[in-house]
């Protein structure tokens, strides 16, 4: 049995009380779960402090306590580990709990803004297509190879991380692609993890409710890049003006893609239509069934990594070209009176505005497009504004709508969302709260060859209302609404 001494490699301690030589049984940094023999690592969280649940901790049976204060009653027979930071620790000690699986195949996170899950989820889907055995962590779900577990966050905790790449191991498999937030990355929930490569998307308006400023968001991305290893790649988009700060300090090898910009990896889009991309990368043509500009850079980076992790150019490029879309990312469907309805996760103004353009890129203008938008509650606000500008500078018809209010007055969202509106624009808004309501009257108003386009939420299956979370599928509802329209 695994000691506590063994788990605790290269976590640095400030001080001890105790021996470190017990067996141990099990980690947990929640109290709840903590059984006979195991270590609680006290977190100090947004809502909670692991601090004020140790003697809770020691009375359902913990043996050991990782703090980085010592309370002030000690417990004879209890150790007391005193550390820096606890969230570091928790993630080297999960780490060596799992003996270290992160280095026993080829792990790959990737990180940005916008593209995170497209770029897993494709990367996860190719190299099962090459016939490998895969692991995914993303945001819909978690793979071990084919067996499909539910996902939380968009980065899980470090135990998380280790439970289930541990579980990839037992599985056999080669490879496993792991978005990599910047939470997770504040939070350390990376730390002890051994990469084989980084890839960074883009970097725009988001998480400013987490991050005080925006060079502080890019600063936490940019240390997942610092971290990696000399034996390790970091493929970086250069046309994003943060792409070559992501370098900067990285010991990784470095590794560039673009559209615009001269790159290790180019694309060139030759055609853009609803049924798909033509692309040219590097000297090779590529028919591929995923639409738009930000897909192009999507799959520029899907293609830059499996090549750099060792497949053949021309087989990736085969490979490509079978890729379907993810859930939730320009999803969508044409209805028997060929009004295209399309779902896609757009929940900040960059990305808003990317699937806004590929929409308009591809429309002959002859027809409406219809955007739903709305913002989440208890999350950046600023962002609100924005974005409502955004959708009514760049559609026909906008309705503002409920998202995810949470615990926020969904009619103070939608306000905040209504004073990015300009005057010019007006005529072009409507405000709906009820989501569904909302998706009724578009598909109302739509004609034949409209555009609706339902943003936000993507492969979400909930609307969270007061910590409430009810049933809500926007492509599941488009669906019936059109249908019962049809009749």
């Amino acid at each position: 049995m695994i000691t506590l001494k063994d788990i605790l490699y290269k976590v640095a301690i400030e001080a001890v009380k105790g021996s470190t030589e017990m067996p141990v049984r099990n980690i947990d940094f929640d109290s709840r779960k903590i059984q006979e023999n195991d270590v609680f690592v006290a977190i100090r969280g947004t809502v909670s402090d692991g601090h004020e649940f140790v003697e809770k901790a020691i009375n359902l049976g913990a043996i050991a306590i990782v703090c980085d204060t010592f309370p002030e009653i000690i417990v004879t027979g209890i150790t007391y580990i005193k550390v820096k930071d606890t969230n570091a620790a928790l993630a080297f000690m999960a780490s060596n709990f799992y003996d270290n699986p992160s280095s026993k195949l080829q792990l790959v996170g990737i990180t940005g803004t916008n593209g995170k899950t497209t770029i897993a989820s494709l990367l996860y889907q190719l190299f099962k297509k090459a016939g490998y055995k895969v692991g995914l962590l993303s945001t819909v779900k978690i793979m071990v190879d084919a067996i499909e577990h539910k996902a939380t966050h968009t980065t899980p905790d470090s135990l998380t991380i280790n439970f289930y790449l541990n579980e990839m191991i037992e599985a056999g498999c080669d490879y496993c692609f792991m978005e990599v937030s910047s939470h997770g990355v504040h939070q350390k929930r990376t730390e002890g993890l051994q990469f084989a490569g980084g890839v960074f998307t883009n970097l725009s308006h988001d998480h400013l409710d987490y991050h005080p400023t925006f060079s502080e968001y890019r600063d936490v991305k940019k240390s997942f890049f610092d971290h990696l290893s000399k034996s390790a790649f970091a493929l970086t988009n250069v046309d994003d003006k943060n792409g070559l700060v992501m370098l900067q300090n990285t010991n990784a090898k470095k590794l560039s893609y673009a559209l615009k910009t001269y790159a290790d990896f180019k694309a060139q889009i030759l055609e853009n239509q609803l049924s798909g991309l033509l692309l040219k990368i590097n000297e090779n043509e590529v028919w591929v069934r995923l639409i738009g500009t930000f897909n192009a850079y999507n799959l520029l980076a899907i293609y830059g990594t499996a090549v750099e992790l060792g497949l053949e150019k021309l087989e990736v490029l085969r490979l490509l070209s079978e890729l379907e879309s993810v859930s939730g990312r320009f999803q969508f469907i044409v209805s028997n009176e060929q009004i295209t309805a399309i779902v896609d996760y757009a929940h900040t103004p960059d990305a808003l505005e990317n699937v806004l353009n590929t929409i308009n890129d591809i429309r002959t203008k002859n027809e409406q497009l219809i955007t739903i938008v709305g913002c989440g509650g208890d999350r950046d606000k600023t962002k609100r504004p924005i974005m409502a500008n955004i959708a009514t500078t760049l559609s026909d018809k906008v309705i503002i709508t409920s998202d995810n209010p949470r615990t926020e007055d969904p009619k103070t969202i939608i306000a905040e969302m209504e004073a990015g509106v300009e005057p010019q624009n007006f005529k072009k808004a409507l405000s709906i709260e009820d989501r569904k309501q909302a998706i009724k009257t578009a598909c109302q108003l739509a004609n034949a060859n409209d555009i609706i386009l339902i943003a936000g939420k993507g492969h979400e299956t909930y609307q969270e209302i007061q910590g409430v979370r009810y049933d809500f599928d926007d492509m599941q509802t488009v669906k019936e609404i059109l249908e019962q329209l049809n009749k």
